[in-house]
């Protein structure tokens, strides 16, 4: 019989490699529709053949991550049968102290985070003898899968996934972006001279790397104490910053875009259908208060007047286009905040990444050490006709 512990980490790395999975295959289907889109008005054979080849590439991908999907389903549920029969017949272990690690012992401990604690606990003097690690600038990067994997599945937004990510290996430079334009090609006689194309408007985006980083102090009793779930913290204090740091980045950004009032769900419907031009991948990034405003609106007879997918993570639509729901302090300033970024994140601002996060020993005066995290990223606008930043203000009844 498994130990409860061990199953239930494994099935949580399983739940976040599926979740991961999912947001591909969303991020598939995205690139297939826009690739389709994208065939309109093309008529070169040339032209063609590569689109259609990127199109059958593309749908394998889909095939392969579907697959991929269908397979961590079925561990998942294999695992939940054997975590449910396991605690069925396996007494609770009590803990050594309240909210402590006592119900894992040291092997357990071991198996699942060996990799990272050896490196934290030598102080990075044994960086050769741990596996799984990258080193990045005298520091060890940090493995996603090795950390903390007991701790429940967080339903929290990454608004990198939505916009733009652009690998950099300079700490300042530009940017080449060419505004999409709706331009098409000319019906052109046999032998005939080739007639002038539509100029692109290309401009260039400039970034210049940002350094955020912050320490975590560990005492060298804390260190010495092999039963402490020090790669815990690590996941606490630096990962969980990471994602709120690159949110707030890349939030503050979109909040830039050309400001624009609405009253009512036709003037959002009316922005939709008239604000864009058709090559842009519109959705709709909503705070939470403004998400349940529009999600309680109904027709005449009574009906919701958002649409269901189970294919969002919000599991709504409006007029097709996907609704991305987040906190309202996150894309407005606080609580309450009925506002949203209504566009095409990925063509309105651009992630410049420099280096992803990662964790490296610095000297400290105490008797202990400090475990330092870093990352460097540039958020920048590239198309401002990509986006509007809405704020919602309904119409007084009466005024």
């Amino acid at each position: 019989m498994g130990n409860p512990v061990l199953i239930g980490a494994k099935l949580n790395l399983k739940r976040s490699s599926l979740k991961t999975v999912e947001e591909k295959l969303r991020s598939l289907f995205a690139k297939r529709d826009e690739l389709s889109a994208s065939i309109d008005g093309v008529e070169n054979e040339e032209d063609l053949a590569a689109i259609e080849n990127e199109v059958n590439e593309n749908d394998k991908a889909i095939e392969e991550t579907e697959e991929e999907k269908s397979t961590l389903e079925k561990e998942i549920e294999e695992l939940e049968a054997d975590l449910e029969r396991s605690n069925q017949k396996k007494p609770k272990s009590r803990s050594k102290e309240p909210g402590g690690k006592g119900n894992m012992n040291p092997e357990e401990l071991k198996e699942l985070r060996s990799a990272i604690n050896a490196y934290v606990r030598s102080k990075g003097t044994e960086v050769r003898a741990v596996d799984g690690f990258k080193l990045v600038d005298g520091g060890a990067l940090v493995p996603e899968e090795l950390l903390t994997p007991e701790k429940a599945v967080e339903d929290t937004v990454d608004l990198l996934q939505y916009v733009k990510h652009v690998p950099v290996k300079s700490a300042s430079g530009k940017y080449p972006v060419i505004k999409k334009s709706g331009s098409k090609m000319n019906t052109v006689a046999e032998l005939e001279a080739n007639p002038e194309l539509a100029k692109p408007t290309l401009s260039n985006v400039l970034f210049e790397i940002e350094t955020y980083r912050g320490y975590i102090p560990v005492s060298q009793e804390v260190i010495d104490d092999a039963d402490y779930d020090i790669v815990g913290l690590i996941d606490e204090e630096i990962r969980d910053q990471e994602l709120n740091t690159r949110n707030f980045a890349i939030s503050t950004v979109l909040k830039t875009a050309t400001a624009k009032t609405v009253a009512n769900l036709d003037d959002i419907i009316t922005l939709l259908n008239t604000g864009f031009k058709t090559a842009y991948q519109v959705k709709l990034y909503v705070s939470q208060s403004l998400f349940n405003e529009l999600d309680l609106m109904k027709d005449g007879n009574g009906r919701y007047l958002l649409q269901d997918d189970i294919t969002v993570a919000s599991g709504k639509r409006l007029k097709g286009k996907e609704i991305v729901v987040l906190d309202d302090d996150m894309i407005g300033a606080a609580a309450g905040d009925k506002v949203a970024f209504i566009g095409d994140a990925k063509a309105f601002c651009k992630f410049f990444d420099r280096k992803q996060v990662s964790v490296k020993w610095v000297d400290n005066n105490i008797y202990g050490q400090l475990l330092a995290g870093f990352i460097r990223f540039d958020v920048e606008v590239a198309d401002t006709e990509a986006g509007y930043y809405v704020t919602y203000t309904p119409e007084v009844e009466g005024a």
